[in-house]
C-alpha cells in the first residue's frame, strides 16, 4: 500500500469514526429505545398492517399501498441518509444506494409490498448491527461509572465534598472503605487493600500503602486512605482506557481496509452489470417487465451487506472485550496481528522477573555469623544507588540487623565498593575484585560461587583488612543476589506453548549465564544474552524472517525500539504509564504476564470468526446474483435471505469477545 493509500485510508478511519459518534454512539437503555431500532418496529407494523390488510380484504386498494409507503421512511430513514451524505460528500456508490435503487425500482414497477419488506428488512439489519457497535461502547463507558461522581477533598483541615470533574493534581481526598477512587493519585496516608480490576483486570485485590500509585474506578476494600490526586479527572487512567478502545474500534485492520476498497468498485460495477441485464435483453425483443424485474434483484443481491460486516463486528468486539479485561488493543490491525503471531519474544529484567534484585543466601565464613555479614555489607552499600547495594541494605532491614557505621564510602566502577567501618577497611565486591586484591575465596568457596552462578545469581564477596594494610585481606563470607522470576512467568511460558506458539525466546541485556539460568527455570526455547537495545531489534528481524509474525513483550520504554520493530509490541504492566502505553501497540495494564496469551486468544479468536464471515459471505453473494440474474429467486426471497446472511455475520462476530 502507497503512502497516499494509508493516509487515505486513515482519513476515511476518522470519518467512519465520527460517523459511529454521531448515528451509533453509546446506547445503554433497552434496546427497543434505540432510534433505528425504534424506525425499524414502526416500519415492521406498518407493512404488516398493509400486509393483513391486502390478504384479509379490510384494506380495499389502494390503501395497502399507503401503508408501505408510510412504512419505507420509517425504515429506511437511518440508512438512506447514510448513503446520500457518502454519495454527496464522498461521491462514492456504497451499498445503500444499491438498495435505494433497488427500492425505487421495486415500487416503480409496482411491485410496493416488495419495495417496503426491503427497506424494513435492511433498516432492520442495519439497526442491529448499529446497536451492537454502540453496546461495545457502552461496555467501555460503563467503566467509567465504576468513578465516584464526588470526591470528599481536604482543604484547611476540612473534609469538602466536591463534583469528582473539578479535581485537579494537588488535592488531596479522602477515600473509605468500600469507597471508589475519583481520579489516579498516590496515597500519602493509610494502608489498605484495593480492587484494581477495572483497570488492570487482576481479580486478586492488591495491598497498597504510603507512597504506592491508586488508580481511578478501584475500589477500598478496607481502611481509610488519603490520597493526592496526580491526574485531573478527564485525564486519569481509566478515562485514557476508555478513550483508547473506542479510538480502536474506530481503525480498521487489513481485512476491513481491503473490503472497503473492494466495496468502491464493486457497487458501481453491480449497478451497471444490473443496468445492462435488463437494457441489452430488452433492446433483443425481451419482455421489459421480466427484465427490470430481474436487474431490481440482482441489484438487491450483490450488495455485500454480509461481507462488509465480516470483520468490524469481530475487532469491534473483541477490542472491547479485551479493554474490559486489562488489555489495550490499539486498532484493528493490531488484533489481526496478534492472530497470526507464531513467535513470542520476551524482555528479562522487569518482564520475566520482577526488576528489583534481592539476597537470596548468606554464607558467612572464617566465624562470621548471617548479621555480622549482613552489618558490614550493608555498611558499605548504604551509601551506594547501585541496584545491589540496595538489594544489601534492603535484606540487612528486613532481618532488624542494623548497618554498622561507615566513612571514606569509595565507589569501584564495575568491580564494587569499600568504606572504613571501625578501624577496618571493608571491600564489597565480584570475586574478580578480590583476586586483583589478592583474596581469591578458598577451593570450597570457589565451588559454591559457581555453582550460584550456574543459577543465575550475582555472587558479592564481603572482606576485611585494617586500615592502611595493602594485604591479608580477610573474607568474611559471600551474598548471592538475584532478580526473582515473576511467580507466574512460568505458568504464563506454557500457556504460550499450550497455544502453539512455535518459539518462545528471551532477549535480554543480562550475563548469558544468569539469561539461561532463568530461561531454563521457565521452560524458554531461545536464549539471546547481552544485547544492546539495536540487538534486540536485530534478533526480533531474525526471528520474523525464521519464523514468521514476532510478539515482543517488554515493560514499556525501555524496550521501544524492540516493540515497535515487531509485528505486534506488547508493553506490560503499564497501568498510570502514557508513555509506555503510547509506546506499544497492545498495552498489558497489569503487571501480569498471563495477559499475553489472553491477548493472543482473543486475536486469534477475532481472526477466525472475521475469516469465517468472510468465507460465508463471499459464497453467498455468487449464488444470490446468479439465482437473481437467471430469474429463480424472487425479490422477496433475495431480500430475506440477504439480510438473514447479515444478521448472522453479526451474531458470528459477537463470538470474537468471548476467548
Amino acid at each position: 500500500m502507497s503512502q497516499d493509500d494509508e493516509r487515505d485510508d486513515d482519513h476515511d478511519d476518522h470519518e467512519d469514526h465520527d460517523e459511529d459518534e454521531e448515528h451509533e454512539g453509546a446506547h445503554a437503555g433497552p434496546w427497543w429505545t434505540y432510534p433505528p431500532i425504534l424506525g425499524a418496529i414502526v416500519s415492521g407494523l406498518l407493512l404488516a398492517a398493509g400486509w393483513l390488510g391486502s390478504i384479509t380484504g379490510v384494506l380495499p386498494d389502494p390503501l395497502p399501498i399507503a401503508f408501505y409507503l408510510a412504512s419505507i421512511p420509517f425504515g429506511g430513514y437511518w440508512w438512506a441518509r447514510e448513503g446520500l451524505e457518502e454519495l454527496i460528500s464522498e461521491r462514492e456508490v456504497g451499498i445503500e444506494a444499491l438498495m435505494a435503487v433497488a427500492t425505487v425500482g421495486a415500487a416503480a414497477l409496482g411491485f410496493w409490498e416488495e419495495a417496503a419488506f426491503l427497506v424494513f428488512l435492511y433498516g432492520s439489519a442495519e439497526a442491529v448491527e448499529s446497536l451492537t457497535f454502540a453496546r461495545t461502547r457502552s461496555a467501555i463507558r460503563a467503566l467509567l461509572d465504576l468513578a465516584p461522581k464526588e470526591a470528599h477533598v481536604l482543604r484547611d483541615g476540612a473534609e469538602l465534598t466536591i463534583p469528582a470533574t473539578e479535581l485537579v493534581p494537588g488535592d488531596v481526598f479522602l477515600v473509605r472503605p468500600g469507597e471508589s477512587l475519583a481520579t489516579d493519585g498516590v496515597i500519602r496516608a493509610g494502608a489498605s487493600s484495593l480492587d484494581e480490576s477495572p483497570v488492570t483486570g487482576e481479580s486478586v485485590p492488591v495491598d497498597k500503602g504510603p507512597g504506592d500509585p491508586v488508580f481511578a474506578g478501584t475500589i477500598n476494600r478496607q481502611g481509610a486512605l488519603t490520597i493526592e490526586a496526580t491526574k485531573a479527572f478527564a485525564d486519569n487512567t481509566l478515562s485514557a482506557i476508555i478513550h483508547l478502545v473506542e479510538e480502536a474500534q474506530g481503525q480498521k485492520g487489513k481485512a476491513q481496509r481491503f473490503i472497503d476498497r473492494f466495496s468502491r468498485i464493486y457497487s458501481p460495477l453491480v449497478l451497471v452489470g444490473a443496468a445492462l441485464l435488463a437494457i441489452i435483453p430488452i433492446a433483443l425483443g425481451g419482455d421489459p417487465t421480466e427484465w427490470i424485474t430481474r436487474a431490481i434483484t440482482v441489484v438487491v443481491a450483490g450488495a455485500p451487506c454480509a461481507l462488509v460486516m465480516s470483520t468490524p463486528v469481530a475487532m469491534a468486539a473483541g477490542i472491547g472485550a479485551a479493554g474490559r479485561h486489562g488489555v489495550l488493543i490499539k486498532g484493528g490491525i493490531h488484533l489481526e496481528n496478534l492472530g497470526t503471531v507464531g513467535v513470542v519474544a520476551l524482555d528479562k529484567t522487569g518482564t520475566l522477573t520482577h526488576g528489583r534484585p534481592v539476597v537470596t543466601d548468606i554464607v558467612p565464613l572464617d566465624g562470621t555469623d548471617d548479621a555480622g555479614l549482613l552489618a558490614a555489607a550493608a555498611g558499605v552499600e548504604r551509601l551506594s544507588e547501585h541496584p545491589l547495594a540496595r538489594a544489601i541494605v534492603a535484606a540487612a532491614s528486613e532481618r532488624g540487623v542494623v548497618p554498622s557505621e561507615a566513612t571514606d564510602f569509595a565507589a569501584l566502577t564495575g568491580a564494587g565498593a569499600a568504606a572504613r567501618l571501625d578501624g577496618r577497611l571493608v571491600h564489597v565486591g565480584s570475586p574478580d575484585l578480590f583476586g586483583e586484591l589478592g583474596a581469591a575465596p578458598s577451593a570450597a568457596s570457589a565451588d559454591l560461587v559457581e555453582e550460584m552462578r550456574e543459577d543465575g545469581k550475582t555472587v558479592v564477596l564481603v572482606g576485611e583488612r585494617p586500615v592502611g594494610a595493602t594485604a591479608g585481606i580477610r573474607i568474611l563470607g559471600l551474598l548471592a543476589i538475584r532478580d526473582q522470576v515473576r511467580p507466574n512467568a512460568a505458568a504464563a511460558i506454557a500457556e504460550l506453548h499450550r497455544l502453539g506458539v512455535r518459539r518462545v525466546a528471551m532477549l535480554s541485556g543480562d550475563h548469558p549465564r544468569t539469561a539461561r539460568a532463568i530461561a531454563a527455570e521457565l521452560g524458554i526455547d531461545d536464549v539471546r544474552a547481552g544485547l544492546k537495545p539495536e540487538d534486540k531489534v536485530a534478533a526480533i528481524r531474525e526471528l520474523e524472517r525464521e519464523h514468521g509474525a514476532v510478539a515482543m513483550i517488554g515493560d514499556g520504554v525501555n524496550d521501544a525500539p524492540a516493540l515497535a520493530a515487531a509485528t505486534v509490541g506488547m508493553a506490560m504492566g503499564t497501568a498510570g504509564s502514557d508513555a509506555a502505553i503510547e509506546a506499544a501497540d497492545v498495552a498489558l495494564m497489569a503487571d501480569d504476564l498471563e495477559k499475553a496469551g489472553y491477548a493472543l486468544r482473543i486475536g486469534r479468536k477475532a481472526r477466525r470468526v472475521s475469516r469465517q464471515n468472510l468465507a460465508f459471505s463471499l459464497v453467498i453473494l455468487p449464488v444470490l446474483i446468479l439465482g437473481a440474474a437467471g430469474g429463480m429467486f424472487t425479490i422477496a426471497l433475495v431480500v430475506t435471505v440477504h439480510e438473514g446472511a447479515e444478521l448472522l455475520a453479526v451474531a458470528n462476530g459477537l463470538r470474537a469477545a468471548r476467548a
